[in-house]
């Protein structure tokens, strides 16, 4: 059985990645920080702010460690698909089947219906989204990276 492809996620580099991580790990400390400060306080200047620090706390902590974790888990997949990429990629060819105007987000751009060919593994589709380029038009080939085993992509 095939998996369905799937475009590796953009690169990060070592530095990039380290910073990336730094970042996440503070979004989750200012909950943790709150909440000790809660239950720490000396003297207590009234219940208000007990319970208003407490409860900060918790919600800080809780929205902090989930953004910080989904934000972990985005720098390491992207590592992870480099790695993949870089140890058992093959050379391939991406040739663009269709492209249409893209306008999600604040990054217009042109969405691409690929077919993606190389040695070692069957030919397949799949779409992607890149900046607008006026080289990117039907029939233009593309140079392409994929995992044999799994169908996972990069194009260049």
């Amino acid at each position: 059985m095939t998996s369905t492809p799937r475009e590796a996620e953009a690169r990060i580099g070592p530095i990039g990645a380290l910073l990336c991580r730094l970042a996440f790990l503070a979004i989750c400390l200012p909950g943790p920080v709150l909440f000790a400060v809660a239950v720490t306080l000396d003297p207590l200047r009234s219940p208000a702010d007990f319970w208003g620090l407490l409860a900060g706390g918790v919600l800080v902590t809780i929205v902090g460690v989930g953004f910080g974790v989904f934000g972990l888990r985005l720098v390491t997949r992207s590592r992870r698909d480099a790695l993949r990429l870089s140890a058992a990629g093959v050379a391939a060819t991406a040739e663009i089947l269709a492209a249409a105007n893209h306008l999600g987000g604040e990054d217009p751009g042109l969405e691409l219906h690929l077919r993606i060919s190389g040695p070692g593994f069957a030919t397949f589709e799949a779409d992607t989204i890149r900046a607008d380029d006026p080289a990117l038009v039907p029939g233009a080939l593309l140079a392409a990276v994929v995992d044999p085993v799994d169908r996972l992509f990069s194009i260049s």
